[in-house]
């Protein structure tokens, strides 16, 4: 109970919907501005593969955040990716509680998701419908990152 209620503070009421955005900022939508006018300048601004991000973190770091990174998408600057790392400790099971089961499960939600590998070995969720893959830490239960992407209808 307590983990859900945690989930839903710091995710600042999360709905159902494609493209998830995450407080206010949505992928595939929001711009490179909308980012600075509501979180304020980057601690730093890097270049990943031709992309740019905007990184904040220790000073800049956005509430109950350890770190986010907006990634954005060449010549438009807008929004593609927005990876969350959590301060609060996040399980497995909360994540199903907030987002749905897995569409493996016998009574799958409308968002369910898809149990996937990351090239290292990882698991990690993949919320096609939500726009939203959640990667977790080496134990396969605690959360790591959750990724806000685009949604697919």
């Amino acid at each position: 109970m307590m983990s859900r209620l945690l989930i839903s503070l710091w995710l600042c009421g999360a709905s159902v919907a494609v493209a998830k955005p995450w407080q206010g900022i949505e992928p595939g939508v929001s711009k490179k501005a909308d980012v600075v006018a509501k979180f304020g300048e980057p601690s730093k601004s890097l270049d990943s593969r031709g992309k740019a991000v905007l990184v904040y973190e220790e000073k800049t770091a956005i509430k109950n955040t350890v770190q986010v990174q907006f990634k954005l998408a060449p010549g438009t600057g807008v929004v593609e990716r927005i990876d969350v790392y959590p301060l609060v400790i996040l399980s497995a099971d909360a994540i199903e509680k907030s987002y749905g089961t897995s569409c493996d499960a016998e009574e799958p939600t409308v968002t369910c998701y898809v149990k996937k590998e990351t090239e290292r070995g990882g698991l990690y969720y993949l919320y096609n419908k939500l726009g939203l893959a959640v990667f977790f830490k080496d134990d396969n239960n605690t959360v790591q990152e959750l990724a806000f992407l685009p949604g697919k209808k």
